[in-house]
């Protein structure tokens, strides 16, 4: 607080934040490097199975969505959490400045919490196919499963 200097930056990837060649792009990627070289963490949540992800030296898991988080400390490694439609979303820590610990940030709890305030249950058709990509058949038919038994219940 006394040096109001930014500590972590939580980004959420937009769909332009994915597209090689859109302007939003490549202002996104100056900002990217701008975080990555500055004393500031960086966690990029990526809930979008389209688009263009960055490179990384190994193959990143089989999993439609990711979050990524850049420490200072260790900036040449990125610490990796692949979300997984039938699982539940892992919390995930937000660095803070040394000696202060991680505190953990509860995304599933946070995106749920976006979704009833925006009533997206009632804005988005489930009838309709889920957007390209296509997803994995087994993550498909769970998904459709689960649209099924949550019908039911109402």
């Amino acid at each position: 607080v006394a040096t109001q200097r930014l500590v972590t930056a939580i980004e959420i990837l937009s769909p332009v934040n994915k597209r090689s060649g859109h302007e939003a792009f490549e202002h996104y990627q100056r900002k990217r490097r701008a975080l990555l070289r500055s004393e500031t963490h960086l966690i990029e949540i990526d809930l979008l199975r389209a688009g263009q992800r960055w490179q990384m030296l190994t193959p990143l898991p089989n999993a439609p969505y990711f979050v990524f988080l850049s420490r200072v400390e260790t900036r040449a490694r990125v610490e990796i959490w692949p979300l997984r439609i039938q699982e539940p979303i892992a919390r995930i820590p937000v660095p803070l400045h040394e000696p202060d610990p991680d505190v953990p940030l509860d995304l599933g709890l946070a995106i749920r919490t976006i979704y009833d305030a925006a009533a997206y249950d009632l804005r988005i058709d489930y009838d309709q196919p889920p957007p390209k990509p296509e997803l994995a058949l087994e993550d498909a038919t769970w998904l459709d499963q689960h649209l099924r038994s949550i019908r039911m219940g109402k």
